[in-house]
């Protein structure tokens, strides 16, 4: 089994799950009583949304090298947004990042869907960097239209499911705005941030939900447990 190296922190109480689905999905396979073999590097939070990118690129460079350096043989970072560096951090990391983009482009096909919701914080809903990884593989997505429903998602997961908070009422406004996504023409709904799967479930939507936390710590799982 090889070593996964975590960069969690962003935030804990997603980083919480991924530890769980990774021990459980390695138990799955291999039986009795197997669980991962891992290394969580948690990075406080609070210090990297008060930096810029390049303050924030730095913070996640150090943890992949001290990863590298404790021992890991593949690595993930523990949130959808992060990925926005994902590319310039693989290429200073001889370590493989697995990239939770492309994961859930994999995830997508299996499901023959082409037109995908994208739901996650403001900055991966508004810029290019998900849609365009997406786009390579063939998948269109779509956001929500107002900026008042994208202001919404970033106030819920920052003061809601960022803080483990779970509100009946905050859950059927995304019901109400993945209807609105299907309206749209989403066939499918990606829960783009690691937090929005703790509000939202497959049995909820009436389309595939692609649930990134769960496929990125599969993917994870199928790389440790692959051949060296």
């Amino acid at each position: 089994m090889k070593k996964i190296g975590i960069v969690g922190g962003m935030t804990w109480v997603s980083t919480v799950e991924y530890y769980r689905l990774i021990n459980k999905g390695i138990n799955e396979i291999s039986g009795n009583l197997n669980s991962a073999e891992c290394i969580i590097y948690s990075l406080n939070f609070e210090e990297i949304i008060n930096k810029d990118w390049e303050g924030i690129y730095s913070i996640l460079l150090n943890a992949c090298k001290m990863l590298e350096k404790s021992g890991a043989e593949l690595i993930i970072l523990a949130a959808n947004t992060a990925h926005y560096l994902a590319d310039r951090l693989q290429a200073e990391i001889s370590l493989p990042i697995i990239n939770i983009i492309s994961a859930t482009a994999d995830a997508i096909h299996q499901t023959g869907l082409e037109k995908v919701g994208l739901l996650g914080t403001r900055f991966t809903m508004e810029t290019d960097f998900y849609k365009n990884k997406l786009a390579q593989e063939g998948i269109q997505s779509v956001i929500p239209e107002k900026q008042s429903t994208r202001d919404f998602i970033q106030d819920t997961i920052s003061y809601e499911l960022e803080k483990e908070i779970i509100n009946t009422e905050t859950k059927e406004a995304f019901l109400t705005i993945i209807r609105e996504l299907i309206d749209q023409g989403a066939q499918g709904i990606v829960l783009g941030c690691t937090e929005i799967p703790l509000l939202i479930k497959q049995s909820d939507v009436e389309v595939p939900v692609f649930d990134t936390t769960a496929i990125h710590s599969a993917k994870a799982v199928a790389s440790a447990l692959s051949s060296k």
